[in-house]
């Protein structure tokens, strides 16, 4: 049975949703969602259209928000429709896909770096061996007008999060559907709930400081553990690596202080206690209770990932300028 997948390849203003954000159309009906009553009601009217198209029939449509379909955003985004057999891509791991918007020929799926075909401009051959390298984020990318390249699995930054107590829980639910992975760590497996979501991985460690000793370079933490002891430990193993995306520690402005000294006299520099962010999540977001300091958390985790990804973005913008330069 054929599908439709219906992907937005460009945004421009203000527009529902970003690069990346699909639906799936079939004959059972609609998954997923691009964002915008007008737009989405049109692109899915269209896609029902296409069913019966051959497998890999592409094509595209751009959409000026405002003029073609009156709605208020008032941005341009362009759809790329394509017929697909169901379940295509499903046992794929990990690697990139590579779509021509030409009809009629199979995705690419890419897993080396150096892999590299005759036909391919330099700049898609580029876009590739960055992205598989690790010297740029994997994420969906239209490349020249002609070509569109995504991940097979959309990109999870990994949160280690430390205690399984009612706040932990509580984040955990929180964070369902948002672009984290959570390595959930406690002490023993019966503090962990009997269900744990699958955008968490309970990891029982009777010394949660070892793990965060050997987290990824580029993880996030955040400590909220039964025990002070545990939290410090935890802090000072990441402090002591000093390489990480954010650390924060449940607690108050006491805490804080109490932890700043005790990090200090163990030899940490001042400089890298600093990063340690304690209280956290928004603070102007008041309430005590466990989802209220879920959300917050969820929020700023989202903030401070939206405020990361501007700044690399800048810098490689930037770095490109500067190629295209010399």
């Amino acid at each position: 049975m054929n599908t439709v997948r219906v992907c937005v390849i460009e945004a421009k203003g203000s527009t529902p949703r970003d690069v990346g954000a699909a639906m799936v159309i079939s004959q059972a009906g609609l998954t997923g969602t691009i964002g915008g009553g007008a737009l989405e009601h049109d692109a899915t009217a269209w896609a029902q259209k296409l069913l019966n198209h051959d497998v890999w029939y592409r094509e595209t449509k751009a959409y000026p928000l405002g003029p073609s379909l009156g709605q208020c955003c008032g941005g341009y985004t362009k759809l790329l429709f394509e017929v697909m057999s169901a379940g295509a891509f499903s046992n794929t791991e990990n690697g990139l896909i590579l779509r021509s918007l030409e009809s009629g020929t199979a995705p690419i799926i890419i897993q080396d770096r150096h892999t590299r075909q005759e036909d391919w401009p330099l700049s898609l051959s580029r876009v590739v061996q960055d992205m598989l390298s690790g010297a740029q984020t994997p994420a969906p990318t239209l490349v020249n007008d002609a070509w569109y390249v995504e991940p097979v699995k959309p990109t999870k930054n990994t949160l280690f999060l430390y205690g399984a107590g009612h706040v932990g829980r509580a984040v955990v639910s929180a964070m369902a559907g948002l672009p984290f992975h959570i390595m959930w760590v406690d002490t023993a497996a019966d503090r962990f709930p009997d269900n744990v979501p699958d955008h968490a991985s309970a990891t029982p460690a009777t010394a949660p400081a070892t793990i965060a000793r050997h987290a990824p370079n580029d993880a996030w933490h955040m400590v909220m553990t039964y025990s002070h002891t545990l939290d410090l430990a935890i802090c000072q193993a990441v402090l002591d690596r000093g390489q990480f995306s954010y650390l924060g520690v449940i607690g108050s402005k006491t805490k804080r202080a109490r932890f700043t000294r005790r990090l200090g006299d163990s030899g940490i520099s001042p400089g890298m206690v600093d990063k340690m962010i304690c209280p956290v999540g928004l603070p102007d977001l008041d309430g005590k209770e466990p989802s209220v300091i879920a959300i917050s958390i969820a929020a700023d985790l989202l903030q401070r990932l939206s405020s990361a990804r501007y700044v690399s973005d800048t810098i490689s913008a930037s770095q490109l300028r500067g190629t295209m330069g010399s």
